[in-house]
């Protein structure tokens, strides 16, 4: 991006505080924000409504040594699941937040995955029970290779929205987003 895009205006705030602000709407009770490069910048943006942990090895740019960082400052909370949640995917709905925490309350899955079409997105949420796994796995698998190692332990759930898909990536996936929430305000004012 040639810019930390976590701290890029969304709408009337940063896309890193918009995606604390969906998980805590969806039903998220303790939210831990693991930060790296823009450390301060992102400290600040999500004040008062997430606690900040420290990846001290945030250039690897391993989402596997983030989520150990994350599920490691909860090792003492008395949650019984983690939701792991993309800080660059801002357009996450609350509605596909409330619906994961859902099933996993009922079925009480291992991993609990929403899908579109088939396709796996995020929030992807980790019950307890296999964090030592999650713990203990190689830095240098990428998630998709870890969900791979754990397939048969997942629960998909479909949901008709394709926001579990898209994330910030490139100048044009932000001008492609931006471009959307703003069509999506313009409909909400008309309504």
């Amino acid at each position: 991006m040639g810019q930390p895009k976590h701290i890029l205006p969304w709408g009337t705030t940063v896309m890193v505080r918009q995606v604390v602000e969906v998980l805590a709407e969806g039903g998220v009770d303790e939210i831990v924000v693991v930060t790296g490069h823009a450390r301060a910048e992102v400290e600040a943006a999500v004040a008062g409504v997430a606690r900040s942990v420290f990846n001290p090895d945030f250039a690897n740019e391993s989402l596997l040594i983030s989520l150990h960082v994350g599920l490691r400052a909860l090792e003492t909370s008395a949650c019984e699941a983690a939701l792991a949640a993309l800080g660059d995917q801002p357009q996450i709905e609350a509605g596909v937040v409330q619906a994961v925490i859902k099933q996993w309350r009922l079925n009480r899955a291992e991993i609990v995955a929403p899908t579109f079409e088939g396709r796996r997105g995020h929030p992807v949420l980790f019950a307890r029970s296999l964090w030592p796994q999650l713990l203990s796995a190689s830095p240098e698998l990428s998630p998709h290779e870890l969900l791979q190692v754990y397939a048969d332990r997942i629960e998909f759930l479909p949901v008709a929205t394709d926001s579990i898909l898209r994330d910030v990536d490139t100048p044009d996936d932000y001008r492609r987003e931006i471009a959307a929430l703003r069509a999506h305000l313009r409909v909400r004012q008309q309504l």
